[in-house]
């Protein structure tokens, strides 16, 4: 059962679930709770989010229709290992979306943390972390309504292929996928099962691609991910391993 008021509870997949109406932020609500002693695990979800954030501090729209939800962790895992998650949560939002809207359209995972319909922005991850006690939430938002037009990379959603979904009902798919990734990852134990399955479903692999990066910009091929989730690019000569970057200009794989 879930609840529409704001902080009501409930459970999904067996892990408590609170709902509001409205928050600044599912991923700022998240680490406040740890802050004030929740261990979790716990689903925080919103409506809409008033200050929804993506990566390296860019904008989240959020408004209402979509679904913006963060699990908050505790003490999962050794602090190196946390990036790992973000293929773990990819893989589950990418099965979420899979099961409960069967698409015509390819369904791929842009690397790091984006899940792409037919090249197009469908939903993005920001995984942020505090320490003692060390807490990842993994926030996740998926445009199942609406999307912005005014993004640097091309957004979509769902209702425009075709899918009427309910943010809520996507979530119950998402919790439940969420913990069967996190059970095949085993606190990194499994990484290698979860890099192959990403790859599997990775977009522009094996294709040129722009990486952005702070201070320039490389050119080359996608040749995959390494075992620890780095973003493996031929440039030339050489093969460059990229820890954190912006990815454009997807190949067709």
């Amino acid at each position: 059962m879930q609840e529409d008021q704001s902080g009501a509870g409930s459970t999904l997949a067996g892990i408590r679930h609170e709902h509001f109406a409205t928050l600044g932020s599912t991923n700022a609500e998240a680490l406040a709770h740890a802050r004030a002693g929740e261990r979790g695990p716990l689903w925080i979800s919103a409506d809409r989010q008033i200050v929804g954030r993506g990566r390296r501090g860019s904008v989240w729209a959020s408004p209402p229709g979509n679904l913006y939800a963060t699990l908050l962790l505790t003490e999962l895992c050794a602090p190196v290992l946390a990036p790992q998650l973000s293929f773990v949560a990819g893989l589950a939002v990418h099965d979420a979306v899979a099961w409960r809207a069967p698409l015509t359209a390819p369904l791929k995972l842009k690397w790091p943390n984006d899940l792409l319909l037919a090249g197009e922005k469908l939903a993005g991850l920001l995984i942020e972390s505090e320490s003692r006690p060390f807490a990842v939430a993994i926030g996740i938002g998926v445009n199942c309504l609406t999307h912005p037009d005014d993004t640097v990379y091309p957004a979509t959603d769902l209702r425009s292929n075709d899918v009427a979904v309910t943010p809520l009902d996507l979530l119950s798919d998402l919790a439940g996928a969420m913990r069967h990734r996190l059970d095949q990852w085993q606190i990194g134990a499994g990484f290698a099962s979860i890099r192959a399955d990403w790859l599997s479903r990775a977009a522009g692999l094996g294709a040129p691609i722009k990486v952005r990066l702070p201070e320039r910009q490389l050119d080359g091929i996608f040749e995959g991910i390494d075992e620890s989730g780095q973003l493996l690019l031929a440039t030339g000569t050489s093969t460059q391993t990229i820890a954190a970057g912006e990815v454009f200009a997807l190949g067709q794989s």
